[in-house]
């Protein structure tokens, strides 16, 4: 590893362009590009130091085992989506899984959406070929757009200034709703989703609200108080910072506070096919104060990941590095024991969350992308097991999963199959846990925690 990289003196926002680096849009007019940027830049921030601040003190809690990280949301947000109905069906599957993992492992929820800013994808690919016609693969609707036209797949740096608004108006509503009591444990039906299920298991959350609710009024009327801290919650936003011109133009210094924080988000991560130690996205990440992310997968070593520990979090500081492992079930058992045993035996800080989702796609018969919800499942579990025999502890879950009723994902209580597929799948990208898949898993994952107690 080079030493320079553990040196802050040398690090500026834009100091990653010296650097390799990959997933990056070409633009045919870096003209107008700039002038997007420019822009971009003087916009206010979308999140406060202050929040992020408080998101690294609940992580260090996570590490601790004090509490655990749910990590949820959608593959890739369009901008489209931007509406009240699509934004309170996610908050509220957010809202009822951590609801259900609080009842099982009697820990504290520390809530991330996968919103507000993810709408860059990396992909496998430059281009995409469809009945002899071969254009640009699509990025995300900050990039381009997914329509198979050469218009549409042309890069666009005003999409640039739609991802801001639309990240904008996504954080000022959860924000107006969270603070209006939508998260009021004495109204739970205000999560409750906008379309009928069968799913056994929304009958046992009813059930399980039904009777918190009760233990509290029983408890209030005793007490003769009010809980009024169970008016609201926090709930912290997330993305991939793929898009390094983006991300560079929302890095800001604060006043009163020391380093650059990227204030487009509060918890960044890198992905899998970004982190490398000599690229131009852990350039940027290692001079950020946010805690961030990154993705480790197979082709991941044991020293990579404590070189990335060490270049993410120079002052080994807890709450500061969150490794979303994301293996697949066929291969956890092989990668994931030799990386945990290397991060603790040199005393490397790091909170362990497992994404059961990336690892475990494939693509059918019919060339349909899905995941097996046994897989995820499984991986998962695998996960809890694995950190528990190596004397470490799971910390979080990272999932890509959607409040619409969607079929993208086979498999569950619901039994969905291949066939499935095609009759409600709506992903541009990747295939998303629907609300019963989410609640099923969200239910095992507690039972799973609650045996651990």
């Amino acid at each position: 590893m080079n030493d320079r990289l553990l040196n802050a003196a040398d690090w500026y926002p834009g100091s990653w362009r010296n650097k390799p680096a990959t997933q990056q849009p070409k633009y045919a007019d870096p003209e107008k590009l700039q002038a997007a940027i420019n822009r971009l830049s003087r916009l206010p921030p979308l999140v406060t130091s202050w929040e992020i601040e408080s998101l690294k003190q609940h992580l260090a809690s996570v590490e601790n085992g004090q509490a655990f990280l749910l990590q949820a949301g959608d593959c890739c947000e369009s901008l489209e989506d931007c509406a009240t109905e699509a934004i309170v069906r996610n908050l509220k599957v957010l809202m009822q899984m951590s609801f259900v993992l609080i009842y099982g492992s009697l820990r504290k929820i520390v809530r991330v959406g996968r919103f507000a800013g993810q709408y860059a994808k990396p992909r496998s690919a430059e281009f995409e070929t469809r009945d002899g016609v071969t254009l640009p693969v699509y990025r995300g609707d900050i990039v381009n757009r997914s329509g198979f036209t050469a218009e549409e797949r042309e890069p666009d740096p005003e999409l640039l200034l739609r991802g801001y608004e639309r990240a904008a108006l996504t954080l000022n509503f959860v924000r107006s709703l969270i603070g209006g009591g939508f998260a009021d444990l004495h109204h739970p039906e205000n999560w409750e989703l906008d379309f009928r299920t069968n799913s056994l298991r929304a009958e046992a959350y009813l059930e399980m609200v039904h009777s918190i609710t009760r233990s509290m009024q029983f408890m209030e009327t005793v007490m003769s108080a009010h809980f009024r801290e169970s008016y609201g919650v926090e709930i912290f936003s997330s993305h991939e910072a793929l898009h390094l011109s983006y991300e560079e133009a929302q890095t800001r210094k604060v006043p009163r506070r020391t380093g650059w924080y990227n204030l487009s988000t509060h918890l960044p991560w890198i992905g899998y096919r970004t982190n490398a130690l000599d690229g131009a996205h852990v350039e940027y990440f290692r001079g950020l104060e946010n805690p961030v992310g990154v993705k480790i997968g197979p082709n991941t070593t044991p020293e990579h990941v404590r070189d990335l520990c060490r270049v993410l979090n120079r002052d080994n500081q807890p709450g500061k590095v969150v490794l979303i492992h994301r293996f697949g079930v066929d291969q956890i058992d092989k990668c994931l024991p030799p990386i945990i045993e290397l991060v603790r035996r040199v005393g490397l800080r790091a909170t362990w969350s497992c994404d059961p989702m990336h690892g475990n796609t494939y693509l059918t018969d019919q060339g349909i992308k899905t995941r097996d919800f046994s897989d995820i499942y499984d991986e998962l579990v695998r996960a809890f097991e694995i950190h528990n025999e190596v004397g470490s502890g799971l910390g979080g879950v990272h999932l890509e999963v959607t409040g619409d009723n969607v079929t993208e994902c086979v498999g569950g209580a619901a039994c969905l199959d291949e066939i499935d597929l095609q009759r409600a799948y709506k992903s541009p990208v990747d295939p998303r846990l629907n609300y019963d898949q989410a609640m099923e898993l969200a239910f095992l994952m507690s039972e799973k925690m609650s045996r651990k107690r």
